[in-house]
């Protein structure tokens, strides 16, 4: 094909503009649950235009949000590109890590706790470098995310910029890794105030609440309320649960010179509100930097994050969920629309997947007869602790569980003289005692070992040896793990049920034929296909395919 082309044209035909959507914690049916609520120009046009693999996982556990990012981006698995989780135990440091933190770089804009951020802890390049590398540096590659992870992550290590939600101050920031300070652009943005602009007002349901049918009743046991609440139920009294005083009161405040109250500005990532701030904040982006407007392809990487806190506040069946989903959509048709008149019609690729899915709520599965539960990892870990105490003494022999593993200190065992592998052998018989706990295998089997297929297939593209733990556990289907205990209301994910790993993948605009297929893709294959349709290499640790169907229109 290239050949060919080159014969034809001197300029190589490329998109003006890739726009890369990751939807947090988006479900493949919420696709279809709600499509008879969706707008024409939102998923609906994507699925109408475009072209959607119905059939995508994720292959590798744990699926969470920093595993997700890295793996659509640099299109492999955690056994390549290092990310095992949203945190995992540093051996060598005797503590844990979070997966973008990065205590060299300083804050732009915010905290030091919101802004010592940075990719070096991903250990392969991105879609975005090789794009990067590909122009000479002269394409620009953006990231934006109210999480600091859903944005540093896909934007990649060489970046033109990479912007997250600060709570502190409710403004878009980011760290000396990528600039000295923030451009004139954000600092006006920031200057509007947007995030309590969006507080000031109740959340009410966009459609009347007796429409919401595809969602379980409003007031039910098995969804959270927000810290001052009642009962989770509407509407949500942002102003009130957020201490922003509505706009009128403001302004009369401001004008009178009296101090406005601290505000909780971080309720607004559990409200579809921080969606629209995100989008609000990624269309200023295009404009301001030109993307795709500058004789250069660029790349927008734009991931929404408050359908993941919704999902876990509320759970998947609720009308908070379905609500957000409603408005979700709206917002991408203002993306598209917007893409459209300043971009041009067809100029600009998009793709929308997700990094992840999410359980039903425990409680309503039970309330329905249906298998699952809730398993505490503070309750695994301590049980887990005084058993080892009792078998071989004194010691802290767990240092820590998390991303369903166990982490053993592995220097007590060596003063001990204590066998690793037999070790790990006893606390994997330990684990599989625990209720809702299927098998656990050995970090040592899984090294010695290579499956193609089935739950092992799972745990070996999961497991980096650097950074994963010495017990790998795995839940049944249905059972939950959280910190608090019983875990029974909201919803999490980290699973390999089909719940947590099926996610949608939608291909639209730039020579993407109109099409679906239901073969089996894998969430790894998204970046050797966007490295197809650009024509240039495929990250540096990619080991998924280009998806051939979407690449077959030609012009």
């Amino acid at each position: 094909m290239a050949p060919a082309i080159a014969q034809k044209t001197k300029a190589l035909p490329r998109p003006k503009l890739v726009v890369g959507i990751v939807v947090d914690q988006m479900r493949y049916d919420y696709l279809y649950r709600y499509w008879s609520k969706y707008s024409n120009d939102g998923f609906k046009r994507l699925l109408g235009e475009g072209f959607s693999y119905e059939n995508t996982h994720y292959n590798y556990v744990p699926t969470y949000t920093g595993p997700g990012h890295a793996s659509i981006y640099t299109g492999t698995t955690p056994s390549v590109h290092g990310i095992v989780g949203n945190n995992w135990h540093v051996r060598e440091a005797g503590k844990g890590t979070y997966v973008t933190e990065d205590k060299s770089v300083q804050p732009v804009g915010g905290s030091p706790a919101a802004g010592q951020q940075s990719p070096r802890n991903m250990l392969t390049s991105t879609i975005t470098d090789e794009l990067r590398l590909a122009s000479n540096f002269q394409s620009k590659t953006i990231g934006v995310c109210i999480k600091d992870r859903g944005s540093v992550l896909p934007a990649g290590h060489a970046a033109s910029a990479a912007y997250w939600f600060d709570n502190s101050n409710g403004a878009f920031i980011t760290s000396t890794f990528y600039a000295q300070q923030l451009p004139e652009w954000v600092q006006q943005f920031n200057q509007r105030k947007l995030a309590e602009q969006y507080l000031s007002k109740p959340w009410e349901t966009l459609l009347p609440i007796s429409e919401y049918t595809e969602s379980t009743a409003d007031d039910v046991p098995w969804e959270n309320t927000f810290r001052g609440e009642e009962k989770p139920v509407f509407p949500h009294n942002l102003p009130t649960l957020s201490g922003v005083a509505p706009a009128d009161v403001r302004k009369t405040m401001l004008a009178a010179g009296e101090k406005v109250p601290s505000t909780n500005l971080d309720l607004i990532r559990t409200t579809p509100f921080g969606n629209t701030l995100t989008l609000d904040f990624a269309l200023e982006a295009i404009r301001a930097e030109q993307l795709g407007q500058r004789g250069q392809t660029d790349f927008l990487a734009l991931s929404f994050s408050s359908t993941d806190y919704v999902g876990h506040h509320f759970g998947v069946n609720a009308i908070e969920t379905e609500d957000t989903y409603l408005r979700l959509d709206r917002d991408i048709a203002r993306l598209l629309n917007y893409l459209d008149k300043n971009v041009g019609k067809g100029q600009s690729l998009v793709f929308l997947s997700a990094d992840h899915g999410a359980a039903h709520a425990t409680e309503f599965l039970r309330s329905q007869r249906l298998p699952g539960n809730g398993v505490g990892v503070t309750l695994m870990r301590d049980s887990l602790q005084r058993q080892l105490v009792r078998r071989f003494g004194p010691g802290q022999w767990v240092l820590s569980y998390e991303n369903q593993q166990v982490y053993l200190n592995r220097p007590l065992l060596a003063q001990k003289k204590l066998d690793l592998y037999q070790m790990q052998q006893e606390v994997a018989g330990i684990m599989t005692q625990f209720a809702g706990v299927t098998r656990a295998i050995t970090a040592t089997d899984l090294e010695k070992s290579h499956w193609e297929s089935g739950m092992l297939m799972y745990l070996e593209n999961g497991y980096f040896p650097k950074r994963s733990g010495d017990v790998m556990v795995v839940l049944a289907p249905g059972w939950l793990e959280a910190y608090g205990y019983p875990v029974m209301k909201g919803t999490t994910h980290g699973s390999s049920g089909a719940y947590d790993t099926h996610v949608p993948l939608l291909f639209w605009g730039w020579r993407v034929p109109h099409g679906e297929s239901a073969r089996p893709a894998r969430i790894t294959d998204i970046a050797p296909t966007v490295a197809r349709f650009l024509h240039i290499q495929e990250p540096s640790g990619c080991t998924g395919q280009p998806l051939q169907e979407v690449l077959s229109k030609k012009k």
